[in-house]
């Protein structure tokens, strides 16, 4: 039997087990997914080895603190700083970003359009995923973040009149998942309206404060249950070297 997981701080919100659990009984895959929460990152190591881990995925706090530790990167996971996949390669940790692939699928069914501005919530290892995906497609964007000088403005400098002006907004953080579900990020829903586009990367709630409060103006919302399965699925093809 292969073992795989998922390394975090905090994992109860977590569907990644269950995802991949209905996807190993579905296919006859002989595998498993655990749930590994760590209180600190330099165990990584020791916790690959306990676990004979051949692959695992990468989440909250550590897909950027976890990179020192890796002996390799994919080019990608090096232009974006930050790892959500590694694959277990000898003794060998070879690191990926697979959220890209998610973040592009979710802009996709969003029907982005050429001329819109995005505001980036966060400056986190997912929200360097989404910078990424930004650049790429020649998007605009500007990031926010709670400390002054991580990001291009804080959430107090973040006007109605900027909201108006970019007409994505995107949620990189964690505010707003299980259990703290009545939490949204700080910003004027009001200024939101019809044109606007509201992407989540929370999974869980399906449906945060932020979508409800974004849904409520007129706004078309995603969740980041599409960004999970796509990136899921890009980390098994990984793990079985169907690189591309």
């Amino acid at each position: 039997m292969r073992h795989y997981g998922l390394i975090g701080r905090s994992l109860g919100h977590s569907f990644s087990a269950k995802f991949f659990t209905a996807k190993f009984s579905s296919e006859g895959i002989d595998a498993d997914y655990r749930l590994i929460e760590m209180e600190r990152i330099d165990d990584v190591r020791k916790v690959v080895a306990t676990n004979l881990l051949a692959g695992f995925n990468v989440t909250i706090p550590y897909k950027e603190a976890i990179i020192p530790y890796l002996d390799e990167l994919s080019d990608e996971a090096r232009e974006v700083g930050a790892v959500n996949c590694v694959v277990t390669e000898g003794d060998k940790l070879v690191g990926y970003n697979t959220d890209v692939r998610g973040v592009e699928a979710s802009l996709h069914w969003l029907d982005i359009e050429p001329s819109m501005r995005a505001i980036i919530l966060g400056t986190g290892g997912a929200s360097k995923a989404v910078q990424h995906v930004l650049r790429q497609n020649n998007t605009p964007f500007i990031t926010v973040s709670r400390d002054k000088g991580r990001g291009d403005i804080c959430y107090d400098e973040l006007s109605a009149e900027l909201i108006g002006d970019h007409k994505l907004i995107i949620n990189a953080t964690p505010v707003g998942m299980s259990p703290a579900t009545d939490a949204a990020p700080m910003l004027d829903y009001s200024a939101i309206g019809e044109g606007h586009r509201l992407f989540d990367l929370v999974y869980n709630p399906a449906t945060t404060e932020f979508l409800r409060r974004g849904a409520a103006q007129g706004a078309t919302t995603m969740g980041g249950m599409m960004m999970l399965q796509t990136q899921a699925i890009a980390s098994w093809h990984i793990w079985n070297r169907e690189r591309e």
